[in-house]
């Protein structure tokens, strides 16, 4: 229970960020239950005493009822009811949201956080999972594992004090059962569906996995006959993924069964002590049929239990995917920022690396020192170690042997916030948001004009372009980056890192997709914008001597061995 608990406890923290709305969320639906349970009690009383009033009036016995009272109230539980249900789903639903968008932005930072070791040991599609699938379900918790449960135990209990005013004993077997109830709904099938619920998630993901390998090796496994095997294992998967997933709804099935009986039950319950109150003519017959009413009403509370509960272990798997993102050393975020030295440049001293399980190091013993303001050039075939190199100075890897400075400290140590002011690269994969021209440009400057915007556009020859479309900066880029081409995209993050000022510039293959006149264009932008930063280029190989002016050093990486060839 206690490591339950700790595996919440980070995200229960967050909704303390917005404990005022969650509060305001549980009012608007308690008051939403006692209305309709103050309705359902009100009007049994109102049709029963009309009815006994009624009776009393043929047989001729002096009556008297104030049909305008009871009426008034049934009118005002009713419109009260309909306005808070609309307003506590708009309401809740829309904290819920805000609160799920808040928690995919925590995740996205922690994913930035991580290292290229660490996301290279998944797919991409799992830690699209994270920011999705797994924030999904704490859309069960949130919005019906913690509300819910508290709205039945208030509401019951203020249902409770009202009946005691007339039914003692009868109010008394209403907390007793009702307390059951909320505690076997709750713990009960939290505990009894926890190991299919909290499978179900892990078999969906691997469900997924089958899927896509099936699609996407279908040639291979065509060509090696082995096609229908995957396709019986995928279909065996998922006959088990079926069988949790029957499992799971036979209980919340059978969680309604049980709270639609014990309600019935208990109003059977209050309607025999409160009849005998009735016998003893120490109540009137509406207040008997009121309490009955309000035990059948309460009913309304208890029957979302079972269904979010039942699911509570697939919330758990959840948030026990999402906490392996936190760093192992939570330490290592107290550490004061290591000092920046705008006067060193980029070393290397004895750099190796070997990736898990590789047969072979991507880097050996990589010597290397780039005074700062200079230029360099590392020329390379693909797998030569370009990227790794690259990573290493961004400090998005650690050396396996040797250690690497970059303005004057290692880049591992420096924060996120110091990365982002002095380190800037262009990588060979383009990311771009669903959003606009101009969205997607100031990510790197928010506080740019519009002016500046359409000045980095000029100097990657886009400006012209941009000008003739109906938008101009607001037309959306789609996702991806998908409704431009791969050279518009590349010159969009081109653009967008222009608007940065950093001391440390890694350009990967910066003329890659556009023509000869462009890629001459961008050299010239380049070169005035480089100025006297700190400068490495990561090209396969110089076949333009003139896009890479001002060249200090020529390396070349070879089966990830560093030599330096004459400039």
């Amino acid at each position: 229970m206690r490591d339950i608990y700790r595996q919440f406890l980070p995200w229960l923290r967050l909704l303390t960020r917005r404990r005022r709305a969650f509060m305001l969320g549980t009012l608007l639906a308690g008051l939403t239950l006692l209305a309709g349970v103050a309705l359902l009690g009100l009007s049994g009383w109102f049709i029963t005493a009309s009815a006994l009033t009624g009776i009393a009036l043929v047989l001729g016995v002096p009556a008297i009822l104030d049909v305008y009272v009871p009426g008034g109230g049934i009118r005002f539980f009713a419109l009260l009811r309909t306005v808070s249900r609309y307003a506590e789903r708009v309401y809740n639903h829309n904290s819920v949201l805000t609160l799920l968008a808040d928690l995919r932005f925590r995740v996205f930072g922690q994913l930035t956080r991580l290292d290229d070791l660490t996301l290279g040991r998944q797919r991409a599609s799992d830690w699209l999972t994270r920011l999705t699938s797994d924030i999904d379900t704490l859309d069960n918790f949130y919005l019906r594992a913690l509300m819910p449960p508290l709205v039945a135990l208030l509401g019951s209990a203020i249902m409770v004090l009202f009946v005691a005013m007339w039914l003692p004993y009868a109010a008394l077997l209403m907390a007793g059962v009702l307390g059951g109830l909320w505690l076997v709904t709750t713990v009960g099938f939290s505990v009894w569906g926890w190991r299919q619920s909290h499978h179900h998630v892990g078999d969906q993901e691997v469900l997924r996995h089958l899927v896509i390998d099936q699609v996407q090796a279908s040639a291979e496994l065509t060509s090696y006959c082995s096609d229908h095997w995957h396709r019986g294992f995928v279909d065996a998967h998922e006959q088990q993924v079926l069988h949790n997933q029957r499992q799971v709804g036979n209980k919340q099935a059978l969680g309604n069964a049980v709270v639609a009986a014990v309600t019935s039950l208990l109003a059977l319950g209050v309607l025999w002590l409160a009849g005998e109150v009735l016998a003893q003519g120490q109540v009137d017959g509406p207040i008997v049929v009121m309490a009955v009413l309000m035990a059948l009403g309460i009913n309304e509370a208890f029957s979302v239990l079972p269904n979010a509960f039942v699911r509570l272990g697939a919330s758990y798997a959840a948030v026990e995917r999402l906490n392996k993102l936190e760093p192992r050393d939570s330490s290592s975020a107290t550490l004061s920022p290591a000092v920046v030295s705008l006067d060193d440049g980029v070393i290397f001293e004895g750099v190796s690396l070997r990736y898990p399980h590789a047969l072979s190091q991507a880097l050996s013993d990589v010597d290397l020192h780039l005074p700062a303001g200079k230029r360099a050039v590392v020329t390379g075939m693909s797998g030569a170690g370009k990227s790794t190199l690259a990573a290493l100075i961004m400090g998005r890897l650690a050396p396996t042997h040797g250690g690497v400075k970059v303005l004057g400290g290692a880049p591992t140590s420096l924060s996120d916030t110091q990365r982002a002011a002095h380190l800037a690269m262009l990588t060979q994969h383009v990311d771009l948001f669903d959003a606009s021209l101009a969205e997607n440009l100031l990510i790197a400057d928010p506080s740019a004009s519009d002016e500046r915007l359409w000045q980095v556009l000029s100097d990657v020859a886009l400006a012209d372009w941009v000008e003739r479309l109906p938008r101009a900066l607001d037309t959306e880029v789609g996702e991806k980056g998908q409704q431009l081409s791969g050279g518009q995209a590349r010159r969009v993050a081109l653009a967008r890192l222009m608007l940065r000022d950093p001391q440390v510039v890694i350009l990967d293959e910066p003329f890659a997709s556009v023509d000869a006149v462009t890629a001459q264009h961008l050299a010239a932008s380049l070169d005035r914008w480089l100025g006297s930063r700190t400068v490495i280029y990561f090209i396969h190989q110089v076949d333009q001597p003139d896009l890479l002016p001002h060249i200090d050093y020529h390396w070349h990486l070879d089966a990830g061995k560093l030599g330096l060839e004459a400039n």
